[in-house]
């Protein structure tokens, strides 16, 4: 009576692990078919294969170290859009760490395909991301092998599929009537937004804006990678399938992830200074010959050139 009250305890026990892993199966799958569907839906591929700056084919399973620019953009309805932030960033799986650069939009530099010198921002209203990816590779003299676009009015909608994000603010101010006080704070996603675009009653003025940028992304990155927005899955995919596009593959994505994930514990920011100046009634920034240098070697360091 006994050994036949185990067996029945044994088969519940493992009748209840088959339903349970099945449970799990489904939702993996469910997980799965929802984040291809969401990657091909961001799919948006450029005429180039790669820069011309890497001769060679990158390969993921031997970790070289790849570049990714970030173009955050203002799009409005029948026009191109401009961007409004371009941040690249370097990815050293090796090393285990990525580097932030961000690039003033006002930065003065030769716009490639339009053979004059302008705001590096107006590249991508001149001629899109294609225009863009050439005229930071030129500026930077380094190759850029993927793009991110991000709707930056959109953005909000990220920062609240993740739930929120929490960063460190490094003085109280006010924007659009919105309160953020010094210290840490927790953004939703209209308050990251608007703590994100301020510059104006900023002592460092876009320099400090850029940084704010940056920080909410690393956030984003650290809270989307984490077990507890695996719940929240399908808002997050949905926001990121309606306000991103990217040369990657679905396939180059899994790969990244398989790879290099580990580089996400060690972000480091990059600043690039420069003078602003008025030319023919224009404001710039004009980066000095050597900084633009010193930027451009730390960059190439971290890429292994």
């Amino acid at each position: 009576m006994r050994s036949e009250r185990k067996r029945k305890k044994r088969a519940w026990l493992i009748g209840a692990i088959v339903v349970f892993l099945a449970l799990i199966g489904t939702y993996v799958f469910s997980v799965y078919y929802k984040l291809q569907q969401t990657m091909n839906e961001m799919h948006e591929p450029i005429e180039r294969e790669r820069s011309d700056k890497r001769p060679d084919a990158l390969s993921f399973t031997e970790k070289q170290p790849i570049s990714i620019l970030l173009i955050g953009v203002d799009e409005r309805k029948n026009d191109r859009g401009r961007a409004d932030s371009l941040i690249v960033i370097t990815v050293n799986p090796k090393k285990q760490s990525m580097e932030m650069l961000s690039i003033p939009r006002d930065t003065r530099t030769m716009i490639v395909g339009k053979g004059k010198e302008d705001k590096i921002n107006h590249s991508y209203a001149f001629g899109g991301v294609e225009m863009t990816l050439a005229t930071v590779e030129q500026f930077l003299d380094i190759p850029i092998d993927y793009y991110i676009k991000v709707n930056m009015e959109s953005f909000k909608d990220i920062v609240d599929a993740v739930g929120g994000v929490t960063v460190n603010n490094s003085f109280a101010f006010e924007y659009e009537g919105e309160s953020f006080p010094k210290g840490e704070i927790t953004l939703n996603g209209e308050k990251a937004l608007k703590y994100t675009r301020m510059r104006y009653d900023d002592p460092r003025g876009d320099f400090g804006r850029q940084d704010r940028q940056k920080q909410v992304i690393e956030a984003i990155i650290k809270k989307g990678a984490s077990f507890s927005s695996l719940a929240n899955y399908n808002d997050i995919l949905e926001a990121i399938g309606k306000n991103i596009k990217t040369n990657l593959t679905f396939e180059e994505m899994k790969q990244i992830q398989a790879n290099y994930k580990e580089a996400r514990h060690h972000i480091e920011q990059l600043h690039m200074q420069g003078q602003g100046k008025k030319i023919d009634g224009i404001y710039y920034l004009v980066v000095p010959e050597e900084e633009r240098t010193a930027i451009s070697q730390r960059l190439k360091t971290h890429l292994e050139m």
